[in-house]
């Protein structure tokens, strides 16, 4: 496969990173360089990784996989994204916010941004492309775009306040619907 094509997918894989982490960096109080890092070096691991995994599970788990990985991803970006909704309504001045620095947290988000992964994983295997150079680019995407959405995100909460949480959670849930969308109906 070429380099053209592979960097497209690796660009398009890390557009979730991108959304759920301008949401994380919306929500969070303090967010710093280090959240963004952290966010990442999560994201663009586990994009690398389950795109990994998928490639060699191959064609023994396609079939399991393809018929609840939408979701999956669809009930875990619903059920944040609505936490998120809900405490940007919320009249309190401090409420529990989506807190990346918390491991359960990052890592159901890692997840579900990389199911997709998984999915195109076993697409490569399929097609019986080798998967070193594509999954370090999937990767190298994901932390990029994942870095610099959460930095962005964390200045928009910064001039906005609470209003973003509530934007933040429609995001989630947009993406988590469009997932859906695709493996439903494209």
């Amino acid at each position: 496969m070429d380099y053209f094509t592979v960097t497209l997918t690796a660009v398009g894989l890390a557009m979730d990173c991108l959304a759920v982490s301008l949401s994380c960096g919306i929500v969070m109080p303090n967010f710093d360089k280090r959240d963004a890092l952290r966010l990442g070096l999560f994201f663009g691991g586990f994009q690398a990784m389950m795109f990994a995994l998928g490639w060699v599970g191959g064609t023994t788990f396609a079939g399991y996989i393809e018929s609840v990985d939408h979701w999956i991803a669809f009930g875990l970006l619903l059920v944040i994204g609505l936490k998120m909704i809900h405490e940007g309504l919320e009249n309190k001045a401090e409420c529990a916010n989506l807190d990346i620095r918390n491991l359960k947290v990052l890592f159901v988000l890692s997840i579900a941004t990389s199911i997709d992964a998984l999915a195109i994983g076993i697409s490569y295997a399929i097609l019986e492309i080798q998967i070193i150079i594509p999954a370090i680019m999937i990767g190298i995407a994901s932390l990029a775009l994942a870095f610099a959405g959460g930095t962005f995100g964390s200045r928009l909460g910064e001039r906005f306040g609470k209003r973003m949480e509530i934007v933040g959670g429609l995001i989630l849930i947009g993406l988590g619907i469009k997932i859906l969308a695709e493996h439903m109906w494209f």
